[in-house]
């Protein structure tokens, strides 16, 4: 009986291990080595700064655009409710975000108005190793872009 209810308890807990929510909290710094960008024209931000409280996100980008320094901070919850921040040139972002089922990964969708149309951004977070990875698209009336961001853990 007593091998019964151990062989249970060890199948219990390696079961929560593997299914335990991955932290994503740190200073992360862009590997343009490592990662896949467009070459005209990136959404890679050079740092993100991640808080990661249970069921909060906060999220904090540095940027260069058109030589700008550009920060932006999001505050998300990670329920599938949506998040509102805001967006470019005074507009609203509207964000939802999602666990995927083994909890090793979050996806972002965020939808942001333009002149012509919404733009949707989907941002997949996972960790590798020491890595932030980020598989990123986005779709607007002017194209479609997709890159993968690996960030270095500072």
């Amino acid at each position: 009986m007593k091998k019964i209810l151990f062989v249970f308890a060890a199948l219990l807990f390696s079961g929560m291990a593997i299914s335990q929510e991955i932290n994503f909290s740190g200073n992360w710094k862009l590997n343009n080595t490592k990662s896949q960008l467009n070459d005209q024209f990136s959404l890679a931000p050079l740092e993100i700064i991640i808080v990661h409280n249970g069921n909060d996100l906060s999220v904090e980008k540095h940027s260069d655009f058109q030589g700008q320094a550009v920060t932006t901070n999001d505050k998300l919850t990670l329920d599938g409710k949506e998040c509102i921040n805001p967006g470019f040139m005074d507009s609203q972002k509207k964000s939802v975000v999602n666990w995927s089922d083994d909890k090793q990964s979050l996806k972002i969708v965020s939808t942001i108005p333009l002149d012509n149309g919404d733009m949707t951004i989907t941002e997949v977070y996972k960790i590798d190793g020491d890595n932030l990875v980020i598989a990123s698209s986005a779709s607007s009336s002017y194209g479609e872009l997709s890159e993968t961001m690996v960030y270095d853990k500072q």
